[in-house]
């Protein structure tokens, strides 16, 4: 199940605005990004990905990305930096 390596990530950033800054600086390794968030939130996480050719795993759900994660409330994205 690919949520197994983001929970047991030793480094990662949770949410859009920090998975984005850690794109545009090379430090993103995988993203993750739930299927249910708003557009103008993921268009720009998607475009960098594509840019930076930073591989994108879709989740079911905020509130599934948000548990993985290791939080209470829904997220957006999240970005592995390193295993």
């Amino acid at each position: 199940m690919p949520l197994e390596r983001l929970s047991k990530a030793r480094k990662k950033v949770v949410g859009s605005k920090q998975t984005l800054k850690a794109i545009d600086r090379n430090q993103a390794k995988v993203v993750y990004m739930a299927r249910n968030a708003e557009r103008h939130v993921m268009d720009p996480i998607i475009q960098a990905c594509s840019s930076k050719s930073v591989p994108v795993i879709y989740v079911d759900s905020m509130q599934v990305l948000g548990k993985a994660c290791g939080i209470d409330v829904g997220c957006a994205a999240s970005a592995i930096l390193e295993e």
